[in-house]
């Protein structure tokens, strides 16, 4: 198990100051916390960070532009690897050529430290952008075939009913040869077998849903796995999952930096978007499944120790932490993406969270792999 972050670049409602005033001061505050946390997790052992591509999130998450986050990344880190996640590939987001600038320009710049996620988006993205949602999956993966074709070849051309590109030279080429390892978004069962399917990374999330539901997925994605066509030649079977992680020297203490306010107002705005952008386009089936929750999650009313108590959040001290962390290694979790700078989490208190995770939690993860190596084969 190794632990990762994620960063979506939350700037909770409401700002401090009328608009623009308050949104650019709060803005520019997050993405200056967000940069000084990531740097101390770089010192201490964290695997990888992980930038999102969201538009129009307001205050759930201002990071639209991933690749520009990276970039500065590559130079305020040393260690770390460096995620998208994810570049959104449905040719109405962005022209695939643009992908393979952007993400083998990051990877030269860290030295070859990229890691590549992909997806699709949701509805209210999508519509914004003019994507076909009905062809949203079979462009995704259209658009990752080019996009590796054009880093391999020299010159690179294609022509098909949906997408067509003359001969040109594609600068410039990624570092990691022949090119950085290849992530799927996957929230759903279908999904998961997608990504096994393809020899795809697993980028899955233990939010919404009970763990044991995650296993599911995860069981599947290890199934498709023997069966696999690799979309591209670098085959990359791993599974990592994000969750809210907050750690403090006790639950006393997590309780007075006002995590469950942050872990409600994260899981509201969650359910109120789902409702706004996603619910129209479930089947009945799916409504009857998910209203009720999601409605309880809108309104508040539910106890969000519920998701603590159900390990669907990790909190507590290092030991509770850890704890919590094994049962997802237990479930076939190998890198845990800690979502820590949410909701209104003191900037101290995110810092502590990442001390205390790479001082306690890291070396002991370390010291189990390399205790587990040494046991001989019988």
């Amino acid at each position: 198990m190794k632990l990762d972050l994620l960063y979506e670049v939350d700037v909770p409602k409401p700002w401090a100051k009328p608009h623009p005033y308050g949104q650019r001061e709060a803005e520019q505050k997050a993405f200056a916390e967000a940069l000084a946390q990531i740097k101390l997790a770089d010192e201490l052992g964290f695997r990888t960070v992980w930038c999102v591509e969201h538009h129009f999130r307001e205050g759930r998450s201002h990071s639209p532009a991933s690749e520009v986050l990276i970039g500065a990344l590559s130079q305020a880190t040393k260690n770390m690897r460096l995620g998208f996640g994810v570049t959104l590939m449905p040719f109405g987001f962005i022209h695939p050529a643009r992908v393979a600038e952007k993400v083998a320009t990051a990877d030269i710049l860290s030295g070859g430290r990229v890691e590549w996620g992909t997806g699709r988006s949701t509805p209210m993205e999508q519509i914004a952008f003019g994507v076909d949602r009905e062809k949203s999956r079979e462009q995704w993966e259209e658009a990752i075939r080019i996009v590796v074709g054009m880093w391999e070849s020299e010159y690179f051309e294609y022509h098909s009913p949906t997408f067509d590109f003359p001969r040109r030279m594609v600068t410039p080429k990624p570092v990691q040869d022949p090119h950085p390892p290849v992530w799927m978004a996957a929230t759903s069962k279908g999904s998961s077998a997608v990504a096994g399917s393809f020899g795809l990374g697993l980028l899955s999330f233990a939010i919404m849903q009970p763990i044991e539901k995650m296993a599911e997925h995860i069981r599947d994605y290890r199934a498709a796995q023997q069966k696999v066509t690799p979309l591209t030649r670098v085959v990359n079977n791993r599974v990592a999952a994000y969750t809210l992680v907050h750690c403090a020297e006790s639950l006393a203490q997590c309780e007075a930096n006002g995590i469950w306010d942050s872990v409600w107002w994260w899981y509201k705005n969650l359910a109120e978007f789902t409702l706004q952008w996603e619910f129209p386009h479930f089947s009945q089936t799916e409504k009857d499944q998910i209203f009720p929750l999601l409605r309880k999650h809108s309104e508040g009313d539910l106890d969000v120790k519920v998701f603590h108590e159900g390990d669907m959040i990790i909190v507590g001290s290092p030991d509770e932490c850890m704890e919590k962390i094994l049962r997802y290694e237990s479930l076939g979790v190998e890198q845990l993406i800690c979502y820590v700078q949410f909701g209104r989490l003191p900037h101290e208190s995110i810092m502590k969270t990442i001390e205390l995770l790479g001082t306690h939690v890291i070396p002991e993860l370390d010291k189990r792999e390399a205790n587990a190596k040494t046991i001989p084969l019988t």
